[in-house]
């Protein structure tokens, strides 16, 4: 799925490894065009929250370190750098499992979300963007999160990673633990985020969820890229449906057009 446009990030022939016996990815090659939302699927353990770590600069954090290939956004070569750099760029992360501050307020949160950046100025209009997005927020204002619900939690977490301003937001498992209409809330969220302009690389569980929000998908295993291709064509192979989607496959079909096996 190649792009030459400026804000479009471009992962090839990553190899990630932790310490000198784990090799986490091995050879992947990914793009997210600008504007776009690409889909990351796998079973645990396949990889997908190290490469959202490697393109935020968190990886050093896990004791990760890159050993092949580059991750390049928007021109700029992210291999090695550290968060602040990243988020600088314009690529920010939601991590899975929230990790909201506790003992903060939602408007303490939000805050923490642009510290570093130099743009206070802008700060009024990026917490009005969130306020848009999830109105029980800005009901809970003076509340500390530790005291919110699941969803609003998750909510605050997207809330804080939005007042960086990104203009790529990494989602690692957003709807992970959360009642079916949050999820369903969540990935209107989600779509609105990459209406107003934010490029979106979302790693889901919830598979069906990912590629009905996704324009492209990829499908990690064991560290590799096993399939990619349109979201919507992936949906209808045997291999996703049966493995990700749950449903009974009897008869094997043809690949769909455009779905590529990985090496």
């Amino acid at each position: 799925m190649p792009d030459v446009s400026p804000e479009a990030l471009h992962i090839q022939d990553l190899d990630v490894s932790y310490g000198q016996s784990v090799r986490a990815l091995r050879g992947v090659t990914l793009t997210v065009p600008a504007g776009s939302v690409v889909a990351l699927l796998g079973a645990n353990g396949a990889g997908k929250s190290t490469l959202l770590r490697t393109v935020s600069g968190t990886l050093r954090m896990h004791r990760g370190a890159i050993t092949a290939g580059s991750v390049e956004y928007a021109g700029r070569k992210l291999n090695g750098a550290d968060p602040v750099t990243a988020v600088r760029a314009g690529v920010v992360q939601v991590p899975e499992g929230r990790r909201v501050f506790g003992a903060l307020t939602v408007d303490e949160n939000l805050r923490a979300g642009g510290l570093g950046l130099h743009r206070s100025r802008r700060d009024n209009a990026a917490r009005d963007r969130v306020f848009g997005l999830f109105p029980r927020l800005a009901e809970r204002t003076n509340q500390r999160a530790g005291l919110l619900s699941g969803g609003e939690q998750q909510m605050l977490a997207i809330g804080r990673a939005l007042m960086a301003a990104p203009k790529l937001l990494l989602l690692d498992e957003p709807s992970l633990g959360l009642a079916p209409q949050m999820v369903a809330r969540i990935g209107e969220v989600v779509t609105e985020i990459n209406r107003q302009g934010t490029s979106v690389l979302l790693v889901e569980q919830n598979a069906a969820m990912a590629l009905e929000l996704a324009g492209h998908a990829y499908v990690l295993e064991v560290g590799e890229v096993r399939l990619s291709g349109p979201a919507a064509e992936l949906a209808r192979t045997d291999e996703v449906r049966r493995l990700y989607l749950g449903e009974e496959t009897p008869r094997q079909e043809p690949v769909a057009a455009g779905v590529e096996k990985g090496r």
